[in-house]
């Protein structure tokens, strides 16, 4: 199969040191627009990701996502913010990274290219033919992801891929492949720009659908969310006060006593 980078090629655009603020906005905008139709086009691809994972969590598995650089981030935040988003365990969706927490922030240099360290990252997690392992990376030649999806593969572990690259060996080597080809970046080779948000917008597809599935949300309300702020509390109260069609004061106090929204409704309602 052929293979062409085109995460690397060149950007459309050129003497961008020449363009005034508003040119450069413009042009990345206009760049930006055209990620969401990218992503439309993997659909069929990510229907069947995302139904896998959905398969898997529901037996008891658990989700991996890892990568490098950019990408690896990406998947560390989408899985930190499960958590508070839907109240399951720090457990059930896992973002490894290359180089480890100290590649979150700053860059590790050549962990992306180790060939071990990734199948290692996820040993230290007991991974399991439960599970379902994500490998992230752009340009989907990463060597550190695309050998721990190799070694998964030789363990029966279910493998799937988000890259922006067509034919990439990562996306050879997942089992259930997402390509979202997004074309030259702004500044060439630059992906954390148009290839990182077609990645973000996947991963939210992927993880938001699962937990729907979980049955995490009632209605369209975040009702398993974490009460971590006082922004989460007012919006937890808002919620019982249309749900239960009750004043905010009673509530604030339901709330209070079972400290998580889904608890005060059914709570509520039985005693109702």
């Amino acid at each position: 199969m052929s293979f062409t980078k085109t995460t690397e090629q060149d950007s459309k655009y050129n003497h961008l040191e020449k363009m005034d603020v508003s040119e450069l906005l413009t042009h990345i905008n206009n760049e930006d627009k055209t990620v969401a139709l990218a992503v439309e086009k993997a659909m069929p691809q990510i229907e069947k990701l995302s139904s896998l994972v959905v398969q898997k969590l529901q037996q008891g598995g658990r989700l991996f996502y890892i990568g490098a650089g950019t990408s690896g981030r990406l998947g560390i935040l989408d899985a930190s913010e499960c958590p508070p988003t839907f109240g399951v365990s720090h457990e059930l969706v896992i973002g490894i990274i290359a180089g480890g927490d100290t590649a979150i922030r700053s860059a590790v240099e050549f962990a992306e290219d180790s060939k071990t360290q990734g199948w290692e990252d996820l040993q230290k997690h007991q991974v399991s033919n439960a599970d379902v392992v994500i490998g992230i990376a752009a340009s989907g030649t990463t060597p550190y992801v695309i050998s721990a999806l190799e070694m998964c593969n030789k363990n029966n572990i279910s493998t799937g891929c988000i890259t922006c690259n067509q034919n990439s060996p990562l996306a050879n080597t997942g089992k259930f492949p997402i390509e979202v080809v997004v074309g030259p970046e702004f500044v060439t080779g630059s992906s954390r720009m148009k290839a990182g948000t077609a990645q973000k917008m996947v991963l939210n597809m992927i993880s938001t659908t699962a937990m729907i599935s979980l049955g995490k949300v009632k209605g369209n309300k975040m009702v398993d969310m974490q009460l971590s702020n006082h922004k989460l509390v007012h919006r937890g109260i808002d919620m019982l006060v249309t749900e239960l069609n009750i004043d905010q004061e009673t509530a604030k106090m339901l709330l209070e006593k079972h400290q998580n929204v889904r608890n005060a409704i059914f709570n509520y309602t039985n005693e109702h």
